[in-house]
């Protein structure tokens, strides 16, 4: 089982990595990929959802448990459905938070995507709109906080620009 992390800040094109590298993957299984987005526990969920992704996904996966992880409902604001991971096929896993001192030894490449910050603001408002520009500030606060206390460019074996 091969796990790869892509992780960098917020419109950095971590998303459009993962896609490329499943697109063009050439092994006989197609990676799964779990996107953060769909994990983070509402807006102020980066650390939560970093510390999930290690506990029921990582883990298990590496101890040869039950992988899982369970979607966030936007819309209803409240914890959805868990979704199994199928330990035998490659696994890749991209977000804000991806990248931890904890994820990092259980993946076998950890990759950092970063560009200049008007360039990633600009890639994130155009995507997500309204909404997000709302919470551009909150999601900033979090993430400066978590590179911070994990430092996880430093902890990535490749670093894309975009």
């Amino acid at each position: 089982m091969v796990v790869i992390l892509i992780d960098g800040p917020s419109g950095s094109g971590k998303t459009d990595l993962a896609a490329t590298i499943v697109r063009r993957w050439s092994g006989p299984d197609v990676p799964q990929v779990v996107h953060l987005d769909d994990v983070y526990p509402g807006w102020g969920g980066l650390r939560a959802a970093s510390e999930h992704v290690v506990t029921e996904l990582l883990r298990p996966l590496r101890d040869g448990g039950a992988p899982r992880w369970q979607r966030w409902d936007w819309d209803r604001d409240e914890l959805a459905e868990w979704h199994s991971v199928d330990p035998s096929r490659p696994l890749l896993v991209e977000g804000c938070g991806a990248l931890s001192r904890a994820s990092a030894p259980l993946s076998d490449l950890a990759i950092w995507v970063e560009t200049d910050d008007v360039e990633r603001r600009r890639r994130a408002i155009a995507r997500d709109g309204e909404a997000y520009e709302r919470h551009w500030d909150e999601w900033e606060g979090q993430w400066s906080a978590f590179v911070a206390a994990e430092d996880p460019r430093s902890l990535a074996t490749l670093v894309v620009p975009t």
